[in-house]
């Protein structure tokens, strides 16, 4: 049951592609780089006229993947972290020193 139930969307979601209409296709400009046009308006640079393409949505969706990337990297972050004995131990802190041991040989 579950397969046609999956065969049935795909072929309506087909259909609905195949038969849209997308309209004329848009190009940007051939010596229009869209990386200096986001970062004239990550900076606002817009006034002196430096960038040939509007840039305010490409600069959203750049700043909502760098938001979204940096909580992926903060959740690493809190996860290679381990207990031991109820408190938090970071995930390489023995690895690179003696955790906080007195005594032994010190290179």
């Amino acid at each position: 049951m579950p397969a046609v139930a999956v065969g049935l969307l795909f072929a309506v979601l087909a259909l609905t592609a195949l038969s849209a209409d997308f309209g004329e296709v848009a190009a940007f400009p051939a010596d229009a780089s869209i990386v200096h046009n986001i970062g004239y308006a990550l900076f606002n640079l817009g006034e002196y006229e430096l960038g040939s393409v509007p840039a305010e949505g490409f600069l959203a969706a750049f700043l909502i993947a760098a938001v979204a990337l940096d909580v992926a990297v903060d959740g690493a972050v809190y996860l290679a972290k381990r207990e031991e004995d109820g408190s938090i131990v970071s995930a390489v802190g023995e690895a690179l020193t003696d955790g906080g041991r007195e005594g032994g040989e010190r290179r």
